[in-house]
């Protein structure tokens, strides 16, 4: 698995050979700094520590910055640990740059949603609205939210409440460009984030292969063998 951290820039439109237009993110991917390599035998699991963006050492908290100084990097604004079978293959002190990536690859990119406040449950959850005629007043009222026989309410009731700034991740996103020169990479759909928010973006987790044998459906099955008979 291959991953790097970044900021996202924005979005853009790129062309194609054939001429097709794909909507693609643009996301500053790196230079990042190895600051720790976990391992199995010493710490029960493999994982790597990537850091991303310098800052001075006031904005690091001192228990931080003896760890940086331990290892011999400088303090960094970002800082994240991600499980990784072949973490033995990098060392602390390594860079890893947009050039791990190519074109064609299938990734994850993992950032934190837009904060939006204190929402209702329509923008929240899209909940349908009211009627609005005959004077109805319950356009964007939630509605019932409980029984009286249980005299509570439920977990995880869908309810208004805070909205957004959450982890959230966008899956099967396709390499369409990388600018070694800027550190760029073109990735195709949406991110998630505002710009200039923090992004990881790792090797696809769920992809599925072209070409790859694909179990049929029931549907598809009954088809396939009406057409034989």
């Amino acid at each position: 698995m291959t991953l790097i951290l970044g900021r996202k820039q924005g979005m853009t439109q790129l062309y194609a050979e054939d001429g097709t237009l794909t909507g693609v993110t643009v996301v500053s991917a790196g230079p990042c700094v190895v600051t720790q390599v976990r391992s199995k035998d010493k710490d029960g699991y493999d994982a790597v520590q990537l850091g991303y963006e310098d800052v001075p050492d006031t904005r690091v908290a001192k228990p931080q910055l003896g760890q940086y100084k331990k290892v011999g990097v400088a303090p960094k604004r970002f800082l994240r640990e991600e499980r990784l079978t072949d973490a033995a293959k990098v060392a602390v002190g390594d860079t890893l740059t947009a050039a791990i990536f190519q074109v064609g690859d299938v990734v994850d990119v993992v950032g934190t949603t837009k904060g939006r406040g204190f929402a209702g449950t329509i923008k929240r959850h899209g909940f349908h609205r009211g009627p609005e005629t005959h004077g109805c007043m319950n356009v964007r009222q939630p509605g019932s939210i409980a029984s009286r026989r249980i005299g509570k309410i439920p977990k995880g009731k869908r309810m208004a409440g805070h909205y957004g700034v959450e982890r959230c991740t966008s899956k099967n996103l396709r390499v369409v460009r990388v600018d070694l020169e800027r550190n760029l990479l073109f990735v195709s759909g949406a991110v998630p984030g505002p710009v200039r928010g923090f992004v990881l973006v790792q090797s696809a987790k769920t992809a599925r292969k072209r070409g790859a044998a694909t179990q049929p459906s029931k549907i598809e099955a009954k088809k396939a063998e009406g057409k034989k008979k």
